[in-house]
């Protein structure tokens, strides 16, 4: 039986919690080509959790071939150091993936379909009716272990192959989710096609067609609306976001899909905007300065370079002009 927990339409007020899943540990390490040591990203993980985050999107079962660098899945999960309330979630594209985590200390694992046909065939090489085909198995499976399914939907605000996405065809996917009693829903903006106009359009056709389900946005800052497309998010109600450290993410079958929003920038935003989010800033932009340095390669987010507002910094630390 579905749990009827109905999506606000009021704005998410001050002080209100707002729940970050941190997802580079997957979205982003996935599209990175030289292999992260498995020992580096159990402490990335571990320092993000030490830094308040209480949902993270560890790695994905997905196959060994199709993605390297997330072969390691099992043993990742195996070196993460829980807090209390701490929160391991996992994509799972099968039943194969699914069995494999069942074995884990995950706790969540995700099932996702592409609402754009075409993006489908791409990403998991079947159509979108092949694919929901698969989950009422990874449901079962789940079930049995204990764990609980959320529902992700790629592409959902625009297809890079296809163009704009249709609400209903997102509403499909939804209700095919709903019916096998997933009562969480993230919608994933995987090439940020996200505009704070389609943001509220798919969110209030949800909320006419599947108004049970608890929805995550998931957007990506390609275009650089990421965080505006947040706050839209925020006045519509939503009180649940994924970003990535650093600014890190991508999918690999996907033309332009750049970084997911950055963690550190968001917990800024939200912080200075007057909401609750649990989560040390400090102690995060430490992880993502060491995110950076495991990679070996500057990353986009910005307030790991300038660092909170009200930073301080000393008078000789900079010139004087002269003249």
């Amino acid at each position: 039986m579905v749990e009827a927990r109905h999506v606000s339409t009021m704005p998410a007020r001050q002080g209100t919690r707002i729940e970050i899943c941190e997802v580079g540990p997957r979205d982003g390490f996935q599209i990175e080509k030289s292999f992260i040591p498995t020992g580096r990203k159990i402490e990335i993980v571990n320092g993000l959790i030490d830094a308040g985050l209480r949902k993270v999107q560890v790695t994905s079962f997905v196959s060994p071939r199709a993605v390297p660098q997330l072969a390691d899945a099992a043993e990742v999960l195996a070196g993460v150091k829980r807090r209390p309330g701490t929160v391991l979630t996992a994509l799972v594209p099968n039943a194969r993936g699914a069995e494999r985590a069942a074995e884990t200390q995950l706790d969540v694992m995700g099932v996702f379909c592409s609402a754009s046909e075409t993006h489908s065939r791409k990403n998991v090489n079947a159509s979108i009716d092949e694919t929901l085909a698969r989950f009422p198995a990874v449901v079962e499976i789940a079930s049995a272990a204990g764990k609980r399914v959320q529902g992700d939907v790629a592409t959902a605000f625009g297809c890079p192959f296809e163009g704009d996405v249709a609400p209903e065809q997102v509403v499909r996917i939804a209700r095919f989710y709903r019916d096998l009693g997933i009562v969480d829903l993230n919608l994933g903006d995987t090439t940020g096609m996200a505009t704070p106009t389609n943001v509220s359009a798919l969110l209030a056709a949800l909320r006419a067609a599947v108004p049970e389900m608890t929805v995550t946005l998931h957007f990506h800052n390609t275009r650089g609306v990421g965080l505006a497309n947040v706050m839209v998010g925020l006045a519509e109600g939503v009180t649940r976001y994924d970003s990535s450290i650093g600014g890190l993410g991508g999918c690999p079958f996907a033309a332009g899909a750049s970084g997911n929003i950055c963690t550190e920038d968001l917990v800024y935003l939200l912080q200075e905007s007057g909401y609750e989010t649990g989560i040390d800033l400090d102690q995060l932009i430490d992880v993502a300065r060491l995110t950076q340095t495991s990679l070996g390669r500057e990353l986009p987010g910005q307030v790991m370079k300038a660092g909170p507002r009200l930073t301080r910094h000393g008078v000789d630390d900079v010139a004087t002009a002269a003249g």
